[in-house]
């Protein structure tokens, strides 16, 4: 059952990932994350307000800050690879997070037996190629870093989710929606602008944050009730989801290299949960 939330977060998170990009080619990138993201902290400040009796300080705080400043940093790094580099690339490159809360998971005490190991491997490479590597591609070393930046900092967002969900998961994720949002305000307030958001975008963007935020809590609540280091890997798929909207809203013809990247996701998922 929480292999199977997991997984069902990839689904959600891979549909909001191509929402969004089709949302981002008539708003700049930073501009539909940071409203999306406002809108979230919205409903979940409402959810807090409602349960304010069971607010507490303790455990989540510094695991939702963490989670905040490592999710913003790896929205940053990567958009600022893709300005920079093929986006088959940079995609690869930021999906390999998965392997961060893997090993944090695997150092914590999570014990994989040598299937499901089997599994993750495949599962991760499958992801990567699944983005579409362009690898005929000449790229830079610039793009490259920063790829492998936001890969660690979406790993190190989903690790600390994990840990903050084990404490509460509603406070968690709305202090990791805060955190974002926070810093996202900041660099609007300096740069004096919205990237030109109008009312007409809010429902698009309402819908993309929701979507985004359901599944942070799948993950989180799958993870912290299970191990971290498997729902990491089942999150991690969500190019597959994005993949399958692309072919059948807008007609995208899929490579070789996504469609073996496709079944080599779900061998790995099969082998790890059957």
């Amino acid at each position: 059952m929480l292999s199977l939330l997991a997984l069902a977060s990839s689904a959600v998170w891979g549909t909001s990932d191509f929402f969004a990009g089709l949302k981002s080619r008539s708003l700049p990138p930073a501009a539909v994350v940071g409203m999306a993201q406002a809108v979230a902290l919205g409903v979940l400040s409402v959810l807090v307000a409602l349960r304010a009796s069971s607010f507490s300080l303790s455990g989540w705080p510094p695991w939702a800050l963490a989670a905040g400043v490592a999710g913003a940093v790896g929205l940053i790094s990567f958009y600022a690879a893709l300005a920079g580099g093929p986006m088959g690339v940079v995609a690869s490159i930021a999906s390999l997070g998965a392997i961060v809360p893997v090993a944090l998971g695997v150092l914590g005490g999570d014990r994989l037996g040598p299937r499901v190991w089997v599994g993750v491997v495949v599962a991760i490479l499958g992801a990567a190629l699944a983005s579409g590597p362009e690898l005929g591609t000449a790229i830079t070393r610039r793009p490259v870093l920063l790829g492998l930046v936001a890969a660690v900092s979406f790993g190190s967002a989903l690790f600390c989710l994990d840990r903050g969900a084990r404490f509460s998961l509603l406070h968690t994720l709305w202090g990791m929606r805060l955190t974002t949002v926070a810093i996202f305000a900041v660099a609007a307030v300096l740069l004096r602008s919205v990237g030109g958001t109008r009312a007409r975008d809010l429902p698009a963007l309402a819908l993309i944050g929701l979507a985004d935020v359901s599944a942070n809590a799948m993950f989180a609540f799958s993870s912290s009730r299970g191990q971290v280091s498997v729902s990491s890997v089942l999150g991690s798929l969500y190019p597959v989801a994005t993949l399958a909207w692309a072919r059948f809203l807008v007609g995208e013809r899929l490579r070789g290299v996504q469609l073996t990247g496709v079944v080599a996701a779900l061998t790995g998922v099969a082998v790890m949960t059957v």
